[in-house]
Formats: C-alpha cells, sequence, structure tokens
C-alpha cells in the first residue's frame, strides 16, 4: 500500500465514525431505552442534540482547521468523541445520556469538516473526485451498518454496549489518525472581513454545490424516515422496508467512488453530473408514491443513486473553487448546508403530508429539488477542476 493510502484510511475511518455513531444511536434510542426515552417529545430532542451540535458547530470548527491545522481539529475531535460516549458508559443514567449524545455531536463537528478538508489537501485536484468518493463511500457504509448492526449490539448488552463499541472506536480511530495521517501546517492567509465571508459563502461557486449537496441529504433523510412509513401503509413487513432502506444506502455507497472517477477521467463534469443526480433523486421522490413494493424499491434505488452521484461532485467542486487555505471555513459551512437539508427535508414532507398525503409531500421535495436546486447550481459557472477533465 503506498504511502499516500496510507494517510487516507484514517480519514474514511473518521467518515464511517462520524455516520455510524449517528445513525447507530438514532435508529435504537426509541426502542431499547425506555428509562431514558419516555416520550416522543424526549426521543425527539435527544435526536436533534446530535443534529443541532453540527449545525451550530461545524463552520467553527471548519474555520479552526484553516487557523491552526486541520490534523490537530480531527484528533481533538476524535479524542472527544471518545470521550463523550464513554460518560454514558460510566455513567449510565438518562441525564447522562444528553450530556453524552451532546459531546457526540460536538466532537463530530470537529473532526467531520477537519477529515473534509484533509482529503483536498493530501490529494491533488485532479484526484479530488476519486478522493471524495471514496470517503463518502464508507460514510455511506457507516449509515448502512449503523440501524443494523447498531440494533445487533444494543440487542446483545444494551445502549451501554453501543456507547462503549463507539468510544472504542473514537480512540482507535484517533491513535490511527496519529500516527498516519501526516501534519498539514496551515497556509498563510490574507485578513479576511465578514463581508469578504458574505461575498464567498454567497457566490455560485460555493452556492451551487452546497445547495444541491443539500438537497441531497434532504432526500436521503426522507428516504430513510418516510419510506418504511409507505412500505407499512402498503402492507408490507419490517424486512421488507428495512430492506428497501438498506438498498439506499448501499446504492449511494456504490455509486460514489465511480462518480468521483468518472470526474477526474474527464468522461463526467461537475455541471452534468449535478443536473443528472438531481433529476435521478427527484424521479426517486416521485417513484416512492408507486404502490406496493414496487415503488419502495423503485424510489429507494433511484435515491440513492442521485445522491450517490451528487455527494463526490459537490464536494470536489467545493475544493476547486476554494482557496486551500479556507478549506476547512468552506467544508464546515457546506456540511451545515447538509444539516439544514437533513433536517428540514423530512421537516417539509412531515409538514406537507399533515395538511395532505404523504405522496403530495414526497412530491413536493421533488418539485423542489428538480427546480431550486437545479437553479441555483446552473446559474453561476461550473469550478475548474484541474486534470483530464478540465
Amino acid at each position: 500500500m503506498s504511502a499516500a493510502r496510507r494517510q487516507m484510511w484514517p480519514l474514511y475511518a473518521a467518515g464511517f465514525t462520524t455516520a455510524f455513531g449517528a445513525h447507530a444511536i438514532a435508529a435504537n434510542l426509541g426502542g431499547f431505552s425506555d428509562e431514558a426515552v419516555t416520550s416522543l417529545l424526549v426521543l425527539g430532542g435527544l435526536l436533534a442534540l446530535y443534529d443541532g451540535a453540527e449545525v451550530l458547530l461545524k463552520p467553527v470548527f471548519g474555520s479552526l482547521a484553516d487557523r491552526i491545522g486541520a490534523r490537530p481539529v480531527l484528533l481533538g475531535g476524535l479524542v472527544a468523541f471518545a470521550a463523550a460516549s464513554a460518560v454514558y458508559v460510566i455513567a449510565d443514567s438518562p441525564g447522562w445520556l444528553w450530556a453524552a449524545r451532546l459531546g457526540q455531536g460536538a466532537a463530530a463537528s470537529a473532526f467531520s469538516p477537519a477529515a473534509s478538508a484533509l482529503v483536498a489537501r493530501l490529494n491533488p485536484a485532479a484526484k479530488h473526485g476519486r478522493a471524495f468518493g471514496s470517503y463518502g463511500f464508507y460514510k455511506s457504509i457507516g449509515y448502512t451498518l449503523g440501524p443494523l448492526l447498531g440494533g445487533l449490539i444494543v440487542w446483545a448488552g444494551g445502549l451501554r454496549l453501543l456507547f462503549t463499541v463507539l468510544a472504542v472506536l473514537g480512540a482507535a480511530v484517533a491513535l490511527w489518525a496519529l500516527l498516519a495521517v501526516p501534519v498539514v501546517a496551515p497556509l498563510p492567509k490574507t485578513r479576511q472581513t465578514v463581508l469578504d465571508l458574505a461575498r464567498r459563502l454567497t457566490a455560485p461557486a460555493f452556492l451551487g454545490p452546497t445547495a444541491a449537496l443539500a438537497a441531497a441529504t434532504a432526500a436521503l433523510s426522507v428516504g430513510v424516515g418516510f419510506l418504511p412509513v409507505t412500505g407499512r401503509a402498503a402492507g408490507l413487513g419490517t424486512i421488507a422496508t428495512g430492506a428497501a432502506v438498506s438498498v439506499l444506502a448501499l446504492c449511494a455507497a456504490l455509486v460514489q467512488p465511480r462518480a468521483g472517477r468518472a470526474l477526474d477521467d474527464g468522461r463526467l463534469t461537475v455541471r452534468t453530473g449535478m443536473i443528472v443526480g438531481l433529476s435521478v433523486t427527484a424521479i426517486g421522490l416521485v417513484a416512492a408514491v408507486l404502490p406496493g413494493l414496487a415503488g419502495v424499491l423503485a424510489g429507494a434505488a433511484l435515491i440513492g443513486v442521485g445522491t450517490g452521484l451528487i455527494t463526490p461532485l459537490g464536494f470536489a467542486a467545493l475544493a476547486a473553487s476554494t482557496p486551500a487555505e479556507r478549506l476547512g471555513q468552506t467544508m464546515g459551512s457546506a456540511e451545515l448546508g447538509r444539516e439544514l437539508g437533513d433536517a428540514g427535508g423530512p421537516l417539509l414532507v412531515a409538514g406537507v403530508a399533515v395538511l395532505t398525503t404523504l405522496n403530495w409531500g414526497f412530491a413536493t421535495l421533488a418539485a423542489l429539488i428538480a427546480v431550486g436546486a437545479m437553479f441555483a447550481f446552473t446559474r453561476g459557472r461550473s469550478p475548474r477542476i484541474v486534470g483530464p477533465g478540465a
């Protein structure tokens, strides 16, 4: 294995850790923690803590990574994730569950954008598609295994065992990163005013990819959350609906490395890939309204393919249009956009469903993705990607 590959594996593991940690606990809080989760309101609060911390802190830690270097922020975040997980293992009380969940979210807010920035810094621009495709692949594997493996762990030893596994995982990845990820010194920066930052974050080169990433994350979250509801309404069992969600995550995982390679090899451009990805995602949401297993599986597969196409292209485009010394800030801000999509997509679909039906909720999000995000991306010029596909 080459030295460059050895440097990347801990970053892939960090992506897996944040995805697995988020979904493993979220999928099992309601069913296996009766003492801590006493109502749907409490469950909602516990679920929101993780995402809420990420929304508030990812841009902050992204900027910190630019100032002191991404590696210290990566290592500190992973150590903090392990420590926050250990809090509940040691205390084992409902109150400390809230503290542990908040701590995990805050820690993920540090190491997630730092890992993305390092993926960009440690790879030449001509290989950014491959690098972000592989990073997204392992993150999707974390999303896929989280509910399944997390449920098995909780079944075997309760919620404390799951937090123990996460504590060990965070510590192991931190040690791995300490040994394998090189020191990447922060680059000198020109002074940036608040107005300069606002201009950069409202430029088409940032807004287009970020809007597409937010749309993809919204569709992914809606698919994971609401396709099982559609399946149950059609008389499908939990095995069938669970398999459909796994199909969604698996398709997203398999497509991302291929999309990244196609970008680097010049077989795909950012703009074309984004338009196709957004269109396929919208079609998948429309397909979800079809009756029975066919609609659930078609919706899951198409949403997975569409979001898998968008994700590596979006991050590669952001890396290409961002000065190297501002990568952490850009990645943290882009992750904020994704978190807003993650929360806003289900809220939108649920709100429309309350007033009409779930099918209209799917259709509304499909329309917004097909029109709004695509328009936001295609208004500006595509960022220049250095390499064969330039």
